[in-house]
């Protein structure tokens, strides 16, 4: 489930004249059947509530007072989120003869035409009070106290996020909740100005439109709202077409070949997240992300991420995560990985969060049957952005589980082929040729073709650093010298540059005779002097599951995120990377 809560007003939404029908207590508890949250937001007091809805059982929290109190009707304690108001403003209020006056613990209500009598007490008195409106009512709170921060206390208590609550309400003080809700509905009788402001605006009225709002959330879930709600833009196409990925159904999954931007978009995406208030849980075998902004780095190039401290960040609201794995060997990672996932779907169950998981080098992790032992295989929750360079190399049911797949490269067609043992689908046939600032959109179980998209570069710049160890001379006697058993090569690098070249040039006997030796790391601490970069070449030699090519691409790609500059080797879409992916 994606909404896995309903926030619903009272007056003139699933009550008319005050009465709730029993139609429509017939569909929240089919609603409540189902797992989720109800949760009541009013304006009402809560001893008159009582009064007229005996089955305030119902719900999971009743936010009353328009904000100010919350109630637990399961166990009868309140919690009161504002002060009183000042007894000497409700004294002048009834000397003034404003009746009717209904008096709460932190709130005060009359009707209209009150309002410029209250107003005019509260010059008097010089309160810091606001006025609020509900269809001819005329509330009196305490400032900061609305609809919209009663529920995100209520959610609190829950540990709901909003995004993962629909709301409906009628009037002028339904606006500030429906706003924060991840789909806002309007009831037939609200008013124009919140059908306008609704991402859905019912055909029935009062309860019925409720009821109508109940069976399209069982039916249907996260469809009903649009996806510029809750969705992340990817790109526009050729025609100015904007292209989503969303948080419910299947995952993504984004294939292409080293240094094309696969890291840049999932940096691009995270902003989008961040800004949107989603949370996002970044796995980082590789270190591609430490300084990602808007968010927690946990583990380190030196040190294991702490799996319980994650979990604990991970239940605080509004925390992103990076989890850092590079000082693991791929085993460990992908132990650390299944018993990280386990807990964060379970979570995410229950709370909707994170939102996002985005899974960095996703073979490493959720390798295929013969890439790894079966007992680490884990499955792939919705709403996770799987990266990786070998989709052939990647489970067969993660494969599988993506709704979109994102494919860069100049020749994302044989990415896609790469699929074609996973996807009982037909292939495309053909593709457009992608410029430097576009990736390949593909719906696998749509029919539709790829479509070319053109993606925005994320805001942070990557700050790396470029010296004479980049790209100077270390001397002869300081050089790295690749010369493999025996002694047959005698290969110099007089710097990281020249070492990438020679790196790549040598046959895999010999990259694997220095690192099994140690030579790489050795020659990074005390030579480049380097210490991060040593530590992670070590992980790397130490790692008996990595082959040639795996490795040489891991210590590649580590040296190229912390020198990279213009100059330095680049792949064909330098003019839209960042040069942290210039790998």
């Amino acid at each position: 489930m994606y909404f896995l809560a309903l926030a619903t007003d009272y007056d003139g939404t699933i009550a008319n004249h005050g009465a709730v029908t029993p139609e429509t207590l017939d569909a929240l508890r089919r609603f409540k059947q189902t797992g989720r949250k109800l949760i009541l937001v009013t304006g009402r007091e809560v001893p008159d509530l009582q009064k007229v809805f005996r089955e305030l059982a119902i719900f999971d929290r009743v936010v009353a007072e328009n904000g100010a109190l919350i109630l637990e009707p399961s166990t009868g304690r309140e919690r009161l989120l504002a002060p009183a108001l000042p007894a000497e403003f409700i004294d002048r209020l009834r000397k003034m003869n404003v009746e009717p006056l209904s008096v709460g613990r932190a709130i005060a209500a009359t009707w209209e035409p009150h309002q410029a009598t209250v107003l005019n007490v509260i010059r008097e008195l010089g309160l810091d009070l606001q006025i609020t409106f509900n269809k001819g009512a005329v509330m009196i709170l305490p400032p900061g106290i609305s609809k919209a921060s009663g529920l995100l206390e209520a959610l609190v208590e829950l540990e709901i996020s909003a995004h993962n609550v629909t709301g409906v309400g009628d009037a002028e003080n339904d606006h500030a909740f429906l706003q924060i809700c991840g789909c806002a509905a309007a009831v037939a009788n609200a008013l124009p100005s919140v059908k306008e402001a609704a991402d859905i605006v019912l055909i029935g009225d009062h309860g019925a439109g409720v009821s109508e709002l109940v069976n399209e959330i069982i039916a249907h879930d996260a469809d009903i709202a649009p996806a510029t709600k809750h969705g992340l833009l990817v790109g526009v196409d050729r025609a100015g077409k904007s292209f989503y990925i969303k948080p419910h159904g299947g995952s993504v999954l984004v294939i292409g070949p080293s240094g094309c931007g696969k890291s840049t978009l999932a940096t691009a995406l995270t902003e989008r997240m961040a800004l949107q208030r989603f949370e996002f849980c970044v796995l980082d075998p590789e270190g591609d992300y430490l300084d990602l902004k808007h968010a927690v780095c946990v583990g380190s190039a030196a040190t294991a991420p702490d799996v319980p401290e994650a979990l604990k960040l991970c239940h605080n609201v509004g925390v992103n995560l990076v989890i850092n794995t590079q000082a693991l060997g791929i085993a460990e990672r992908q132990s650390l990985f299944g018993n990280l996932l386990a807990q964060i779907s379970h979570f995410r169950a229950l709370t909707g969060r994170p939102h996002w998981l985005v899974i960095d080098e996703a073979h490493q992790v959720l390798p295929a049957f013969e890439a790894g032992p079966r007992h680490l295989r884990v499955g792939v929750p919705s709403a996770a952005i799987l990266l990786t360079m070998f989709p052939e190399a990647l489970a067969a049911d993660a494969v599988a589980m993506a709704e979109v797949v994102l494919a860069f490269g100049s020749m994302p067609l044989e990415g896609l082929r790469a699929l074609r043992t996973t996807f009982d689908v037909p292939m495309p046939t053909e593709v457009p040729v992608l410029n430097c600032d576009e990736l390949l959109y593909w719906e696998p179980h749509s029919g539709q073709r790829p479509v070319p998209l053109k993606v925005d570069r994320p805001v942070q710049i990557h700050k790396r650093h470029v010296g004479k160890y980049a790209s100077g001379d270390v001397g002869a006697w300081r050089s790295f010298y690749f010369r493999g058993p025996g002694g047959r090569m005698n290969v110099g690098a007089e710097n990281l540059y020249r070492f990438l070249d020679v790196a790549h040039a040598v046959d895999d006997e010999t990259w694997e005779y220095h690192r099994q030796a140690g030579d790489y790391s050795a020659w990074f601490r005390h030579v480049i002097k380097d210490e991060d970069l040593a530590r992670e070449a070590k992980t790397v030699e130490e790692d008996t599951h990595l082959n040639a090519s795996e490795s040489r691409r891991i210590i590649s790609k580590a040296i190229r995120r912390r020198y990279a500059a213009p100059g330095a080797p680049t792949s064909a879409c330098q003019s839209y990377l960042e040069p942290h992916e210039l790998v």
